[in-house]
């Protein structure tokens, strides 16, 4: 088991745990961690986008000549597809473009992005991670004197209110819980970073 260093808020080492291997230890699966954020990012489009086809299209009830002896191609509407402010022909319509992806496969990518971020030293414990108060300038501290820059992931075992509002406003920083993380979120941050409560449910769900 790879064994890492446990921080308190102020950045000062207070002692080390070790990582189960079964979550932080498999060889990472690229082409799985792949899907999962495809998976991730296909089920976050809105799919509102719509056009108006020629039946949808205000006007164009009147036939624009008689069908014959004008000397000009037959036409039934002003509304078709090759008439400005015509309709679309075959255009967007809403859909769902989420997608279902195996459990297991998930399991998979989610310890594989784990995997990943703990073979680059990526990972940093902290003891007891939140705040007395709502107060960016605090969590800010806390970053600096942990030597934590970039984007980072932020993960404590359950919602910290202290904690998520004073680090919403921070650039390239987002706060989760241990139940909800994702690949793409892991993947998208420099660090992750992960109160030590927040371990075991990690490890007791996905070893």
């Amino acid at each position: 088991m790879a064994k890492v260093n446990v921080y308190d808020m102020t950045g000062k080492v207070v002692g080390d745990i070790e990582l189960n291997d079964a979550v932080f230890g498999i060889e990472p699966n690229t082409a799985v961690m792949h899907e999962a954020v495809k998976n991730y990012l296909a089920n976050q489009r809105q799919g509102t986008q719509s056009t108006l086809t020629r039946a949808e299209v205000r006007g164009g009830g009147r036939k624009p000549w008689r069908q014959k002896g004008t000397g000009r191609a037959r036409q039934g509407s002003t509304r078709a597809p090759q008439w400005t402010h015509g309709g679309v022909a075959l255009g967007p319509k809403p859909r769902d473009y989420g997608y279902h992806m195996n459990k297991k496969t998930r399991q998979l990518a989610i310890k594989s992005a784990l995997s990943a971020k703990a073979a680059a030293g990526n990972v940093m414990v902290v003891d007891n991670l939140d705040l007395n108060e709502v107060k960016t300038k605090s969590f800010v501290k806390f970053m600096n004197d942990a030597g934590i820059s970039g984007k980072a992931l932020v993960v404590t075992p359950e919602v910290r209110r202290n904690l998520v509002l004073s680090a919403r406003n921070v650039p390239g920083v987002r706060t989760t819980v241990a139940s909800v993380i994702s690949v793409y979120d892991i993947l998208h941050a420099d660090k992750f970073v992960v109160d030590k409560a927040a371990v075991a449910k990690i490890e007791e769900v996905y070893a």
